[in-house]
């Protein structure tokens, strides 16, 4: 999914700066709604012939990235305004941090959730004669929302300069 989500922004922001000063403004969001849906179609079929088996976990999520603010984001901020090395720099950067985000939320809800990393046991069996049991919670879609306010809190807490003044 990180590597998908890489993929599409990197690309979708050279191609709309590239477009940039072809774009009527009256229809800028939907040439780069064409552009990412584009990439995320080519994305879904590479998938399918080449990691059918992973093609099939993703499957609706990859359909996700369409409308995934971050990319429609970036090419506003940045790839309208840009050229293409620029641009493409921009994806790379801001989709590996995201991908970093995907990661570590993955890590963190496996981990607690399951006591697995990877399909590896981490958390011993002696744990559960302790009275350690696997947190299913952390399985479900809304933990990840809570890991990333988790991760978010972190930050701005090690970071003071992050927190907005009244």
């Amino acid at each position: 999914m990180s590597l998908s989500v890489l993929f599409v922004l990197a690309f979708a922001n050279v191609i709309i700066s590239l477009l940039r000063n072809t774009i009527p403004s009256r229809i800028r969001i939907i040439v780069q709604l064409v552009v990412i849906a584009a990439l995320v179609i080519l994305v879904d079929q590479v998938l399918k012939a080449f990691a059918y088996d992973v093609s099939k976990q993703l499957s609706v999520f990859v359909g996700l990235i369409i409308t995934n603010c971050i990319i429609m984001g970036r090419l506003e901020a940045f790839a309208l305004g840009n050229k293409p090395w620029p641009s493409f720099l921009d994806g790379i950067g801001n989709g590996a941090g995201y991908a970093i985000i995907l990661i570590i939320v993955a890590f963190f809800r496996e981990l607690f959730g399951s006591g697995t990393v990877w399909g590896i046991e981490i958390v011993p069996k002696g744990f559960y004669d302790f009275g350690y049991v696997n947190n299913g919670l952390m399985i479900l879609p809304p933990m990840a929302l809570i890991v990333v306010a988790v991760i978010i809190w972190v930050q701005r807490s090690r970071t003071t300069e992050l927190i907005e003044s009244k």
